[in-house]
């Protein structure tokens, strides 16, 4: 019997003519093995059972975390450049706990709590108080140091001081300004302090043993008036006994924030390093009083790779601060010289091609594209 005749049926593609043998052997195969390949043609009840979902997802994780030909569709969202590396880890050193010991020991905790019939009295008539320092102090101990380098990460604290490099901050660093009348000025994470209520050096603590050495410094990424990719260093001080930071060596007193006005909100960043030993920071000494922004002129990362040998670090906190009056008596009186002023310059407003059936847009959406100089509705 003969061979049935194969006939090759042409059709116009983009004015030119092509056969659909010749594009099946343009198709290229592919590069590895299909997802779920292993799965095709097979009958349900002929594949692995699992008892429970742990075991399940266990497989599962497993399956996920080798390297595949193909990509996600997560993948296709969020495509990675080249250009990005992973960031390199800087920070102390960490020793994750066994989970197996954290689970026994909430499940003690769990077994006190349901066991103690006054807890549950207090509970049920809503006088029970939670005690909000324990709390705090059981976050920062457990998940607060990822949570902080997540929301330097969102402000960029890493990327404009180290670069490509990034820590956890595994130190707990409290810093507050004392605003006067028995009040104080905390600073957090991204929280605003005025200038005037940063005019005098903060009250800086933090858990340390007595025989550990440490350096605090505090910089400002965003005031420079002419280098953006310098800082100006407001406050450094080296071989910090403990946690006694004015027993320190004052390597550059403090200077108040000045944020010149109309450069919006500053960055002011408080770093922790802990020192392996005793560092000679003799050359990074600044006279005392130091009204030179040329001397405080500094860079975080020239300072690491300098030092790299002998401070890691392990505490952070920052603040935004944003210009006022008091900024005027620092530019006249302390650095002598006169106040900057920026005006800026918002650029024209972009309004998108005009849709011919507007669906789903407010009411006045035809008012941006009126040929008027009348002022419009709303802010578009």
């Amino acid at each position: 019997m003969a061979a049935p005749l194969v006939r090759a049926v042409r059709r116009p593609v983009s004015g030119r003519m092509i056969s659909t043998a010749a594009a099946l052997c343009r198709r290229a195969a592919p590069l590895g093995p299909l997802p779920n390949e292993q799965f095709e043609g097979k009958d349900l009840q002929s594949l692995k059972k699992y008892r429970s979902f742990k075991k399940y997802k266990r497989v599962a994780e497993a399956e996920m975390k080798k390297p595949v030909w193909w990509k996600t569709y997560r993948q296709y969202l969020q495509p990675r450049n080249d250009e990005e590396s992973e960031k390199v880890d800087i920070g102390l050193p960490y020793l994750v706990p066994s989970s197996t010991k954290l689970k026994k020991a909430r499940k003690e905790i769990w077994k006190d709590i349901h066991s103690n019939a006054e807890l549950e009295r207090a509970a049920r008539r809503r006088t029970l108080y939670i005690p909000l320092d324990e709390v705090r102090a059981e976050w920062e101990r457990t998940c607060g140091p990822h949570h902080i380098q997540r929301v330097a990460e969102h402000y960029g604290v890493y990327k404009d001081l180290f670069g490509e490099a990034t820590f956890v901050p595994r130190v707990a660093l409290r810093v507050q300004y004392n605003a006067g009348h028995d009040t104080v000025m905390p600073v957090y994470y991204g929280n605003v302090v005025t200038p005037s209520e940063a005019a005098v050096a903060p009250e800086v603590t933090f858990d340390a043993q007595e025989d550990s050495l440490w350096t605090l410094l505090m910089t400002n990424p965003d005031g420079h008036l002419r280098d953006t990719g310098s800082e100006y260093v407001h406050w450094l001080v080296g071989n910090i006994p403990g946690n006694q930071v004015l027993s320190g060596e004052e390597i550059c007193h403090y200077i108040p924030t000045f944020p010149a006005k109309g450069t919006g909100y500053h960055r002011y960043i408080f770093i922790l390093f802990k020192q392996e030993e005793r560092i000679d920071y003799t050359e990074e000494m600044r006279p005392n009083p130091c009204h030179s922004l040329k001397l405080r002129t500094f860079k975080t990362l020239d300072f690491c790779r300098k030092y790299e040998q002998k401070i890691t670090p392990g505490g952070l906190a920052f603040f935004q601060c944003k210009w006022d009056d008091s900024v005027t008596q620092v530019f006249h009186h302390l650095l002598n010289m006169k106040e900057p002023i920026f005006e800026h310059q918002f650029p024209p407003r972009y309004h998108p091609t005009q849709k011919k059936f507007p669906h789903s847009q407010p009411l006045r959406y035809l008012d941006r594209y009126r040929d008027s100089d009348e002022p419009t509705y709303g802010i578009y």
